[in-house]
């Protein structure tokens, strides 16, 4: 879940735990199907990520579709058809492969930004814990808060019954969105992807390869001198140095990064940042911060 940053010396990732892709999925799954009760929506939500490739949107650097992330999305039907474990299971529910390979599907599941899903919520309720910024019985508070409402639109959507768990939830998000796009978390991005890309096209890797697990790919980064020494600097990161324009030493980059950010829905109340000038205003803030500036890792 920490697209290979973990593996830095940077300390805001010092502290992470394992938080794989599977933990997500499986946390995902089980979120839409607490408000759902819905098979066909719970499994959608448990394969959303089931394509995602090792180091997870670090290859969408490596495909250029950073700003977006949605790479790491393509070969779900492929997989979930490849399994015949998953066939079975779903013939046995009378569904098919097209009714739970696209999550967009199911608004509970998964919606356009800043609207708050489950896949959201699972990755947010899991960093703030990850990063320090809350403990686990918080929450479980805000969670044991929502409910699935109606939005702007009449969609279904999770809404907090309360406006101050709900920008609770808001401003913690918002805490974890600036480390998404931190110095640190968008350089060691881009350098991995850097590094990912050129081992494949030495043919130290394959695209195949990503698709084994980490410590597969990782085995093969280091049986070759040359990435084996990269490998290490990667892992030796530790600080950031910014700069307008680059220095004569090290590996300075611009880089842009997607703003991932969560404006949840509040009961008879609207927006978080329809009742909070003071959410509205950070969320403003963090949605027109730079990325223009050079940055270097050492």
């Amino acid at each position: 879940m920490n697209c290979g940053c973990e593996y830095t010396a940077f300390p805001q990732f010092d502290r992470c735990t394992k938080y794989s892709r599977y933990d997500h999925s499986l946390g995902v799954g089980l979120i839409v199907w607490h408000f759902t009760q819905s098979p066909v929506q719970a499994l959608a939500g448990l394969f959303h990520d089931v394509a995602t490739p090792a180091f997870s949107h670090v290859v969408d650097f490596l495909r250029g579709d950073h700003l977006t992330q949605e790479s790491t999305e393509d070969g779900t039907t492929e997989l979930i058809d490849g399994s015949p474990e998953i066939r079975g299971v779903l013939r046995s529910l009378g569904l098919k492969t097209a009714d739970v390979c696209d999550y967009h599907r199911y608004p509970v599941a998964d919606n356009d930004a800043p609207r708050l899903s489950a896949d959201r919520l699972e990755y947010t309720l899991g960093n703030l814990v990850q990063f320090g910024f809350s403990d686990l019985q918080t929450m479980q508070t805000l969670y044991d808060d929502l409910f699935v409402g109606k939005n702007e639109d009449g969609a279904p959507e999770l809404t907090f019954r309360t406006a101050s768990k709900a920008l609770a939830f808001a401003e913690g998000a918002l805490c974890c969105s600036k480390v998404y796009v931190s110095d640190e978390d968008r350089y060691a991005m881009q350098m991995l992807a850097e590094l990912l890309g050129d081992a494949i096209r030495k043919g130290i890797l394959t695209e195949r390869d990503l698709y084994t697990t980490e410590p597969e790919v990782l085995t093969r980064l280091k049986a070759d001198e040359e990435f084996a020494h990269r490998w290490e600097v990667y892992c030796g990161y530790r600080e950031i140095l910014t700069a307008e324009r680059p220095g004569e030493d090290g590996d300075w980059r611009v880089i842009p990064a997607k703003k991932r950010r969560i404006d949840p829905l509040i009961m008879h109340a609207g927006r978080a940042s329809a009742c909070s000038l003071a959410f509205r205003e950070q969320l403003l803030k963090f949605q027109q911060s730079p990325q223009d500036y050079w940055v270097c890792g050492r």
